[in-house]
């Protein structure tokens, strides 16, 4: 059998180097065009559900929205896990799938519980997914310093906030852009109780004459109007 292979061979050598040729070519293309990741995603599909509670501590957070938003979401069909973390303002929940559930089928899903769940989660306070994300977590973390000494933290963190997030968000393919640390900064309005008194003063008087019959408006010990029935 063998020897009568090569007879054949050595007998069509041309045909023999034009097949090898043309196997050599398509392997060659074959694997140019193979798409080649640097870090395959084998993880699960997993869908985020961020939750803000501003200026409430960690363990509030925990009690109040993300031990209820766990319970609930273990019964999305489907999933696998359910891992939730509590933070000084924001809760995160991780909802794991099982293998073959695609990513829209998943926050479907997560979306018609998130409204069964609304009710138990404290007034004003509105759950909300996340965008696509990967098990495989942040593929790139940098930071923000100056040497020099010219910008203090705030600064640092506005510039982070409000200039290179955006721009790296505008690159294809880029999912988010999360800020760590830093500190935000605040806008306060405090106002003079003693300003404020003549304005309120004169809107009194205008809205008298519209007061229903039996509502006057009298003075009180600090000169200060007052509405009385």
């Amino acid at each position: 059998m063998i020897k009568a292979i090569m007879r054949w061979c050595m007998a069509n050598y041309l045909l023999v180097v034009i097949a090898v040729l043309v196997l050599i070519a398509g392997g060659t293309l074959a694997v140019m065009n193979i798409p080649l990741e640097a870090l395959p995603d084998i993880s699960p599909t997993q869908v985020i559900v961020k939750t803000s509670y501003p200026g409430q501590a960690p363990q509030i957070v925990q009690d109040q929205v993300t031990y209820p938003l766990e319970t609930t979401l273990q019964e999305v069909p489907g999933a696998q896990a359910v891992r939730g973390y509590s933070m000084f303002g924001d809760s995160y929940v991780y909802v794991l799938f099982k293998g073959g559930t695609s990513i829209y089928q998943a926050r479907n899903l997560v979306l018609q519980y998130l409204s069964q769940v609304q009710s138990k989660l404290p007034p004003g306070i509105t759950p909300a997914l996340g965008p696509n994300s990967s098990g495989v977590d942040w593929i790139f973390e940098y930071a923000l310093s100056d040497p020099g000494g010219t910008l203090n933290l705030a600064q640092l963190t506005t510039l982070q906030n409000w200039f290179l997030k955006y721009e790296l968000q505008g690159i294809p393919g880029v999912a988010e852009v999360a800020t760590v640390g830093g500190m935000v900064q605040e806008y306060q309005v405090v106002v003079n109780p003693q300003k404020l008194l003549h304005q309120i003063e004169r809107k009194l008087k205008e809205i008298q004459p519209s007061l229903p019959k039996g509502v006057q408006v009298v003075t009180t010990y600090s000169q200060a109007p007052l509405i009385q029935r």
